[in-house]
């Protein structure tokens, strides 16, 4: 028992007396000298001092235990010349994860069986190369087809070549979802489906496959902790009923944020397409129901960063001919990229980029403050 300055009792290991006391006794005795411990209270450490010349007579005074505060030194336990153990307890604490960033092409088709693509497509990619996303998406019409006697192979061809093999060569992972253009499932297409899917059947992007079953058509996958969906929607009017319950099946994968994307939009967004959408209002209703973050949709040629209730519905722009006026708008939409990015479940960035190098951001402040009107309005996501 060792009574301590402040007038308590403690119990002192053995081993802790002999690593404390005895131990440096032996060890420090001939060089080194304690300090009293002031006035004041304050303890300060023993620092050494030159040897004196007869040190027989002070060693056995100046190396008495010292009963004061002991300060925080860890006792050492060790044999001589052994490392202390270090009881720091670890630190378990993680940096959060990095945000996932997505950037999405949509529309990059010319005329009818063109083989090449506009200087914005390749000025498209070149911007999105150089700075890159963790996972592109494409909203659909990759090829002009929906004609019969086109030569899907050569379209195909040009496009990876312009597009998904610069991609490929980068290693970012590339997703795509049909266009009416690229596989229509109307009837009498179904060449042309077949085409789509040899084109993209050794193109998948890599990624954690939930469902590839059905793949490059529907299907569904996770990249970090989000879950992407892409739906086959190449038809106006809503989704039949088999794929209304794989949507439903697959949308209850646990994942931190969920976006879903196809071409035709829920709701029509642009000037021209007012009657080619889903209109699909139990596909909304499922949407949110599995709380969706998002529906990314092309086809109409206008970007328009929309919000209906808790759910986002984003309209792409094109790359390729035929840009757009939003609904109620003059303005035609400027080609653009979009960019967005996840974190910890939630959107946290969401642009358009558009200018001949995509590097200049579209300002909301510029769109209208809703496009469509009645049951079908869409708000724009910042009002």
């Amino acid at each position: 028992m060792t009574v301590w300055s402040d007038g308590t009792a403690r119990a002192v290991p053995l081993h802790a007396l002999h690593a404390r006391y005895i131990r440096p006794m032996r060890l420090l005795l001939p060089v080194l000298s304690l300090a009293c411990a002031p006035s004041d209270g304050e303890v300060r450490r023993a620092r050494p001092v030159d040897p004196p010349a007869d040190t027989s007579a002070d060693a056995d005074t100046d190396t008495v235990p010292d009963d004061t505060v002991p300060d925080d030194t860890v006792p050492d336990d060790t044999a001589p010349g052994d490392t202390a153990p270090d009881d720091t307890a670890p630190d378990d604490t993680e940096p959060p994860p990095a945000a996932l960033r997505i950037a999405v092409i949509s529309d990059l088709n010319g005329s009818y069986g063109s083989t090449d693509y506009a200087a914005a497509v390749t000025a498209a990619v070149d911007a999105v190369l150089a700075d890159p996303p963790d996972l592109v998406l494409s909203t659909g019409d990759m090829v002009a087809g929906q004609r019969s006697g086109l030569d899907y192979e050569a379209m195909w061809g040009s496009f990876h070549a312009t597009v998904s093999d610069r991609l490929a060569a980068a290693g970012i992972p590339f997703a795509v979802t049909p266009g009416n253009h690229d596989a229509s499932a109307y009837a009498g297409y179904s060449a042309e489906r077949d085409a789509f899917a040899d084109a993209w059947i050794d193109r998948g992007p890599d990624v954690r496959f939930v469902d590839d079953a059905d793949y490059p058509f529907r299907y569904a996958f996770i990249v970090s902790d989000v879950l992407f969906v892409s739906l086959d929607d190449t038809l106006v009017g809503a989704l039949d009923d088999e794929q209304t319950a794989w949507l439903d099946a697959v949308l209850d994968t646990p994942a931190a944020a969920r976006i879903v994307y196809g071409h035709v939009p829920l709701f029509p967004f642009a000037e021209g397409r007012e009657t080619e959408a889903l209109f699909d209002d139990a596909l909304e209703e499922l949407l949110v129901a599995h709380d969706v973050t998002a529906f990314i949709s092309g086809h109409h040629h206008a970007y328009y960063p929309g919000r209906r209730g808790s759910l986002r519905l984003v309209g792409t722009a094109c790359l390729g001919d035929g840009p757009r006026a939003l609904l109620g708008s003059s303005t035609t939409s400027a080609r653009s990229v979009l960019r967005l990015e996840v974190e910890e479940g939630e959107i946290t960035t969401l642009e358009a980029w558009s200018g001949e190098r995509f590097d200049t951001v579209i300002a909301r402040s510029s769109l209208p403050a809703s496009v469509g009107s009645g049951g079908d309005a869409v708000g724009r996501d910042d009002l």
